[in-house]
């Protein structure tokens, strides 16, 4: 499966949780619940992935986490904050840069209509 078809299926998702719950849960909820949704197609999903950053010869393992990939080709971060912040976005493309994956989906749940929350950030697709 394409980038852009995880993203649709992915977006569909989302509006379907969001739908039902509505903003104010925590972050990890509404992981779970997507997960839990995405898991139900059979799609390859990760939860909580640990992205090494390599500099020259040296490989440091510093804890940076995805909050969730899918089929090794689009990366989630999942927010449920008041508002998305620059950081969050490069903080997405910084991941895209480090794993030379090209899509990324930020997240936020915590709006009032899901399609504001939803930010698609690229490398080179």
């Amino acid at each position: 499966m394409k980038e852009n078809e995880l993203a649709k299926i992915i977006v569909d998702k989302c509006l379907k949780i969001h739908r039902a719950l509505g903003p104010g849960l925590l972050e990890s909820v509404y992981e779970e619940i997507l997960f839990y949704e995405i898991s139900k197609d059979s799609i390859n999903c990760r939860r909580q992935v640990g992205i090494p950053v390599v500099y020259d010869d040296i490989r440091m393992d510093l804890g940076f986490r995805a909050d969730m990939i899918l089929g090794d080709k689009v990366i989630l971060e999942l927010k449920s904050v008041e508002n998305i912040l620059p950081v969050h976005k490069k903080q997405v493309l910084t991941y895209l840069k480090i794993t030379r994956m090209k899509l990324g989906l930020l997240i936020n749940f915590n709006v009032e209509l899901i399609k504001h929350g939803i930010t698609r950030i690229v490398n080179n697709l």
